[in-house]
């Protein structure tokens, strides 16, 4: 969690709301990025307490960090929608919902090959709008530093090309064979993954095989922030793909 006007200040969401306050003291404009690695009640216990923080401080404007809409149907989408909600119905703040894609780096992690060549992630022949963080990060820098041109807006910001696992699998040099849900869900319960992170990881794979993450296409409002194309997602995962391929 970062704060993008001067004075400069840095907060933790486990310091609670007294302490939290103490560090907001001076801060004009919070950038309040999500605590989703957590249950429900603790991410919105989290950031209830922040925003709560936030305006008996006297901070302005809060630029949240949120879920692209198209992850309504992920299962880590409720305290992105409730936090959202949260800021709308605040009496003295003003905010900017930033409404990121899901990471390239993260389909890397999901759909990584085994030591054999194979992704079997259960991906289908979905395919995902996915962002570079690194994008993103601009963006939210940028937005924090200027919020008054950004009051009361919503962006979506997911990638302009969506990728599947036949693409990733050609880039990388591998062999996508995507297996069964049901199958991934036994391969992540018996890792080292908490209980909550089962669901997640489970429904986005279900969520991209099914269609639903693969954004609308062409410019956004991602490449208007930006200023410039995005970032291809392959060229992300495998530097030199959209030069050596043409995939991108």
């Amino acid at each position: 969690m970062q704060f993008a006007e001067p004075p400069y200040a840095l907060g933790e969401f486990n310091d609670g709301e007294d302490t939290l306050g103490e560090a907001f003291a001076g801060v004009r404009t919070l950038l309040l990025i999500s605590a989703g690695a957590a249950e429900d009640d603790v991410v919105t216990a989290r950031h209830g307490a922040a925003i709560a923080a936030a305006e008996a401080a006297g901070v302005e404007h809060v630029v949240y960090t949120s879920l692209s809409g198209d992850g309504d149907h992920l299962p880590y989408a409720l305290a992105h929608r409730w936090t959202e909600r949260r800021l709308r119905e605040s009496a003295t703040l003003r905010w900017t919902v930033l409404r990121n894609g899901l990471y390239a780096e993260l389909l890397a992690a999901i759909a990584a090959p085994g030591p054999d060549g194979v992704i079997t992630a259960p991906l289908g022949d979905g395919r995902l709008a996915a962002v570079a963080r690194a994008d993103l990060a601009e963006v939210a820098a940028a937005v924090a530093l200027a919020p008054e041109a950004h009051a009361g807006r919503t962006y979506e910001l997911v990638g302009v090309r969506a990728v599947g696992g036949a693409e990733l699998a050609e880039a990388l040099g591998a062999e996508y064979r995507p297996g069964a849900l049901g199958a991934a869900r036994a391969a992540v319960a018996a890792s080292d993954v908490l209980d909550f992170q089962v669901p997640m990881l489970v429904g986005t794979c279900s969520a991209i095989a099914h269609g639903f993450l693969a954004g609308p296409g062409g410019p956004g409002d991602l490449a208007a922030l930006l200023g410039r194309p995005p970032r291809p997602a392959l060229e992300v995962i495998v530097p030199g793909t959209v030069r050596e391929t043409g995939l991108g």
